[in-house]
């Protein structure tokens, strides 16, 4: 959510600014604007919707400044108009903001600032930010240390409550670039004679590979000259950048139409990746009885006597969590109970000894997730041992707030993803998933190790039935969709580890096509949804062989006989179910355990075909954002 980008250096700021905010679009936002230092005042050009309307306000300026700052906004507090787009500037006109976050205790500062004598033009929480420096500046004088502006800003953020991360430029410190964080990510970039901030590193990756991620409480002053950082009471903090492991061309097209499709393409080698990444090196039965299959490297004091997992999450993750519970308890034989974030965090499960607490988040980012895990953190903390914290996080970002506040990560290991709606980071958790699974059904014996090698060949087969399946059924799926673009409702089907992916199929086609779609258990359509059919709903069910497999198919007929078209995710060898379904979505056989991982991509095909033909944003899909850093 939200997209902050600033520049200290030798260029033309506003180049630089515009790049970032274009590779920040992903993230949602409905303005933009810039803020610049240019001849001794700020000069800040904002505008609705989307990036272009911004472009087309900067083409009629000449802007030298190597100085600046940039902001796409996603609506909360205020409607999304100009005058509630970021920057926000103080009364005088000298300091300019941007920010993202919500500082919850806006309402009380606004109201004292008021008293003042300061006037608000937005409805924003941001804008109480510049007046609030504003008024420290004029009551703070530099020291031995520290310059006047450092000091203001110092002030102003003990002031604020909630989670934020802000840019400060002050036309009275023109080489003074100033950011802080509080519970809401930002990046610093180094180049040569030039410093970058970014709320995410792919706004960064087209200057410098050269980063570094602030933490919760840290405050930094970016110069002509270099970077310093802080803790909020300004002792200096020594801390080393990293080098990431990526170029700006992970963030091209590479000659595809839409970054979703890009990225489903990229599955069969994000799967490639984690099996290369996790799985043991030749590892058979027989030959290596003493050794786990799987390598996560998890602390032995985080799995030791486990009695109970509880699964954090939100969206696409939480899909990924209800198939990750599947696993946890049919191979591990763990009992697994998966929650929403959000509603974690206000209605807690009781405290059970031995648990292992799993966040799972994309981004590493999510900010109901990082809540409820570290509420998880506190209540558990000075217990007896048996209810010790022990948290895993799932991500695809090991730089992120997530990877900080957790025992250990799974890391993903999807690379960046551009689309909003979730398709290789969703295969990539399950991937994690199933190591995770694996690896502690062979710590407790739970499966025979002949069983487990039997898994671990299927899980080696999948990069190339996924390739199977995007060279063979991608040009059928798109001429089907054709068919579906008046269509008003889609119901999907499915059981057993299945039903997850029912409900993500079903979450797919809303986010990117604005169809209404839900997914059902298949048992559980005759006790109401059955009523929805009729010949104007389509209903896709996943019917995949195995122990649920002729429950599905019975259900699928009592869809068919309310004339609903039945759209049919089987494998390629079934042909005595083929008669069944009006259109077919066919995928390679594989064990129903892993059926999953190839079920879901026939459905990301339909729902990127499907809102492609309706001539929608596939990326940037309205409302949403690519990760939800705010309640």
């Amino acid at each position: 959510m939200c997209g902050i980008v600033g520049y200290i250096g030798t260029q033309k700021a506003v180049d630089i600014l515009v790049d970032g905010l274009e590779r920040l679009e992903y993230r949602g936002y409905d303005s933009a604007g810039i803020a610049t230092v240019l001849e001794g005042q700020i000069d800040c050009i904002r505008a609705k919707g989307k990036l272009f309307n911004l472009k087309e306000k900067l083409e009629r300026e000449v802007n030298p400044s190597q100085i600046g700052i940039g902001h796409t906004r996603w609506a909360t507090h205020g409607k999304p108009e100009e005058r509630n787009a970021h920057p926000h500037r103080d009364q005088s006109g000298r300091i300019a903001v941007v920010q993202n976050g919500i500082i919850e205790n806006y309402q009380e500062l606004r109201e004292e600032l008021k008293e003042k004598g300061y006037t608000f033009l937005s409805e924003t929480d941001t804008e109480v930010i510049p007046h609030l420096i504003s008024d420290m500046l004029a009551h703070t004088e530099a020291d031995d240390f520290f310059g006047a502006f450092l000091l203001a800003i110092k002030k102003a953020i003990a002031r604020l409550e909630g989670a934020f991360a802000i840019a400060v430029i002050c036309a009275d410190y023109p080489d003074e670039l100033i950011v802080a964080r509080q519970q809401a990510p930002l990046i610093l970039g180094f180049g040569q004679g030039e410093f970058f901030c970014a709320s995410d590193v792919t706004a960064l990756v087209n200057h410098t590979r050269t980063v570094l991620s602030l933490e919760n409480g840290e405050i930094a002053r970016l110069t002509p000259l270099g970077v310093e950082v802080y803790d909020f009471d300004l002792n200096r903090l020594r801390k080393l950048p990293r080098t990431l492991d990526w170029s700006h061309t992970t963030v091209e097209k590479q000659g595809f139409r839409h970054f979703m499709l890009k990225e489903i393409y990229e599955q069969p080698a994000v799967v490639r990746a984690c099996l290369e990444t996790y799985l043991t090196p030749n590892w058979h039965a027989a030959e290596n009885p003493d050794t786990s299959p799987v390598q996560l490297g998890l602390a032995p004091e985080m799995v030791e006597n486990l009695q109970y997992i509880q699964i954090l999450a939100c969206g696409t993750s939480w899909h990924a969590g209800l198939v990750g519970k599947y696993l946890l308890e049919q191979l591990a034989g763990i009992p697994t109970v998966v929650q929403y974030a959000s509603e974690f965090r206000y209605a807690p499960t009781p405290l059970i000894p031995h648990t292992l607490t799993i966040g799972v988040t994309q981004s590493g980012e999510t900010a109901d997730t990082l809540a409820a895990l570290e509420m998880e953190k506190q209540r558990r903390t000075g217990l007896d041992a048996s209810f010790a914290p022990h948290i895993l996080g799932i991500t695809n970002r090991p730089e992120s707030t997530l990877a900080q506040m957790v025992d250990q990560i799974i890391n993903t290991h999807a690379g960046i993803e551009i689309g909003v709606a979730a398709t290789k980071t969703f295969i990539a958790q399950l991937m994690g998933f199933y190591f995770l699974s694996l690896d502690l059904a062979y710590r407790r014996r739970s499966l025979s190790l002949e069983k487990l090698e039997e898994i671990i060949n299927g899980l080696r087969q999948l990069p190339a039935q996924i390739e199977v399946i995007l060279e063979k059924q991608e040009k059928a799926i798109e001429e089907l969709a054709h068919e579906f673009a008046d269509t008003q409702d889609f119901i999907f089907l499915g059981r057993g580890i299945n039903f997850p992916i029912a409900l993500e199929g079903a979450l797919k086609l809303k986010e990117i096509s604005y169809i209404h779609a839900e997914g059902y258990p298949a048992g559980e359509m005759k006790h109401g949804p059955i009523a929805l059919l009729d010949s104007k709903v389509p209903v896709v069910a996943i019917a995949m062989p195995g122990e649920v497999y002729e429950k599905v198919l019975s259900n699928a007929q009592e869809a068919k006989a309310r004339d609903a078209r039945l759209i049919g995710v089987i494998p390629t060898d079934s042909p005595e179910t083929r008669s069944i379904f009006d259109d077919l979505l066919m995928v390679p056989q594989v064990q129903e355990l892993l059926s999953p991982i190839v079920a879901v991509i026939p459905l990301q095909l339909l729902s990127y075909h499907i809102a492609s033909r309706r001539g929608l944003d596939v990326d940037q899909p309205r409302n949403l954002a690519k990760s939800v850093t705010v309640e």
